[in-house]
C-alpha cells in the first residue's frame, strides 16, 4: 500500500535542496548573476543608434560655410571630430585600422562653387564594415546640411540656401557598399564559435579527469603547472584549425565573404586567439568542481562575449564602462582583427594594437590560472 504524502518528509527534502544550493556557490552565483548581467547589458550597454562616432576631416577649403557644416555635424552628436587628415592615403589608413568611422572631405574651391551655384560635392567616407554603426549618421546628413545652410546663408545669400542642390553630399560606404549585414556578422561569428568551443572543451576535459581520478596520477608526477597547462591545451589547437578552415570555406561559398588582407596577419591573430581561449578554459577548470559547472561557467563567459565585443551591437554605441569591460574580452580584439583583415585588406602592421591587447589578456589569464592550479588535490 502506497504511503500517504507526508508534509514533514516533503519539507525535509526541500530544506536539504536549499542547503545544497547554498553550498554550491558557483551555481548560486550563476542563478543570480546571469539575470543581473542581462539586465545591465540590455538596459544600459546595448544601443542600436550609435552617437559620437570618431570622425576625421580633410578640409581643403576652409570658410564660413565649411565651418558651419562641421559645427552642425558635431552638434548632431553623431560625429565626434578628432583630427585632420591631409591626404586620401591617410584617410584610407584611418578607416582601415579603425581610428575613424568617418572621414569628411571638403574639396578645393568648395565655397566659391557653392556661391556660384555650381553644386559641388563633398565626400563622407564611412567604414561600412559595420553597417549598423554608420547607417544612422549617414542617413542624418541631409538634415544636418539643411540646418547648417539655414544658419550660415542669410541676407543676400538666403536664396542660395533655399536651393535644394546648393551642393551634394556623396556617401562612400567603404568595405561594404551594399550595407549587407552578413558581411559584418559572418566574420565576427568565427570569434564567437572559437570562444565557445575552445573554452568549453578545455574546461570540461580537465574537470573530467579530476572526476575520474586520473588527475591524481598526473599530480603525483613531477610535472610542473606550466607543463600541465601547455600539455592540456595544445591538442585542442588542432580543433581550432579544423573549425577555422571549415568556417572560411563556408563563408566564401555560402555568403561570398571576401578575404582581402594578409594571410600571415590572420594566421598570427587566429593562433593567439585560440591560445587565449584555451588558457581561459584551463582557468575555468581550476574553479569548477564538475563538468556541469565547467559548462555553466563557459556559457556565463559567452554572454558578455556576444553582447559586449561588437559582434551583435556596435561597440562605439556602448557607454564607457561597457567599452572598458568589452576591451578586456579577447573576442573584442579578435573580431576587429578578422574584420580588418578579411574586409579591409589589413596587414600585420594594422592589427598590432589588437594583438598587443590579446597578449596582455593572455598574460593575465595565464598568471591567474597557474596560481590557482594546485599540485595536490583539495
Amino acid at each position: 500500500m502506497m504511503a500517504r504524502f507526508s508534509p514533514g518528509r516533503f519539507m525535509a527534502v526541500l530544506s536539504k535542496e536549499f542547503v545544497q544550493m547554498r553550498r554550491d556557490r558557483i551555481t548560486f552565483v550563476m542563478m543570480i548573476g546571469v539575470p543581473i548581467m542581462q539586465l545591465l547589458i540590455f538596459g544600459y550597454a546595448i544601443n542600436s543608434d550609435p552617437r559620437n562616432l570618431p570622425t576625421l576631416v580633410e578640409m581643403v577649403d576652409d570658410g564660413p560655410i565649411t565651418r558651419s557644416i562641421v559645427s552642425a555635424m558635431e552638434t548632431s552628436t553623431y560625429f565626434d571630430f578628432q583630427g585632420v587628415v591631409t591626404s586620401a592615403e591617410e584617410s584610407d589608413r584611418a578607416l582601415r585600422d579603425g581610428t575613424a568611422n568617418f572621414v569628411f572631405v571638403i574639396p578645393a574651391n568648395f565655397e566659391r562653387d557653392v556661391l556660384r551655384g555650381l553644386a559641388p560635392e563633398v565626400l563622407l567616407e564611412a567604414d561600412a564594415s559595420d553597417p549598423t554603426a554608420v547607417g544612422g549618421a549617414a542617413n542624418a546628413m541631409s538634415g544636418i546640411i539643411s540646418t547648417a545652410m539655414a544658419q550660415v546663408m542669410s541676407g543676400p545669400l538666403a536664396a542660395a540656401a533655399s536651393e535644394p542642390a546648393a551642393f551634394d553630399v556623396v556617401v562612400h560606404r567603404a568595405y561594404n557598399p551594399e550595407g549587407d549585414t552578413s558581411v559584418n556578422i559572418v566574420p565576427g561569428l568565427l570569434g564567437i564559435i572559437l570562444s565557445l568551443t575552445m573554452v568549453m572543451i578545455t574546461a570540461v576535459a580537465i574537470v573530467r579527469e579530476r572526476e575520474r581520478g586520473t588527475m591524481e596520477t598526473l599530480i603525483a608526477t613531477p610535472v610542473r603547472p606550466s607543463e600541465v597547462m601547455m600539455g592540456k591545451i595544445a591538442p585542442y589547437v588542432l580543433v581550432g584549425y579544423v573549425q577555422t578552415v571549415i568556417f572560411l570555406l563556408a563563408a566564401r561559398a555560402l555568403f561570398d565573404i571576401p578575404f582581402a588582407g594578409s594571410v600571415w596577419a590572420f594566421f598570427v591573430g587566429f593562433n593567439l586567439f585560440i591560445v587565449v581561449n584555451l588558457a581561459l578554459g584551463f582557468l575555468i577548470s581550476t574553479v569548477a568542481r564538475s563538468q556541469m559547472q565547467a559548462m555553466q561557467i563557459s556559457f556565463f563567459t559567452l554572454l558578455p562575449t556576444v553582447l559586449l565585443s561588437g559582434f551583435m551591437f556596435p561597440f562605439a554605441a556602448m557607454p564607457g564602462w561597457a567599452q572598458a569591460i568589452g576591451s578586456a574580452i579577447p573576442a573584442t580584439h579578435f573580431l576587429r582583427i578578422v574584420r580588418k583583415v578579411m574586409l579591409k585588406g589589413a596587414g600585420l602592421g594594422d592589427i598590432l594594437h589588437d594583438l598587443a591587447a590579446i597578449c596582455l589578456i593572455l598574460l593575465v589569464i595565464t598568471v591567474v590560472a597557474l596560481r590557482r592550479y594546485r599540485q595536490t588535490l583539495d
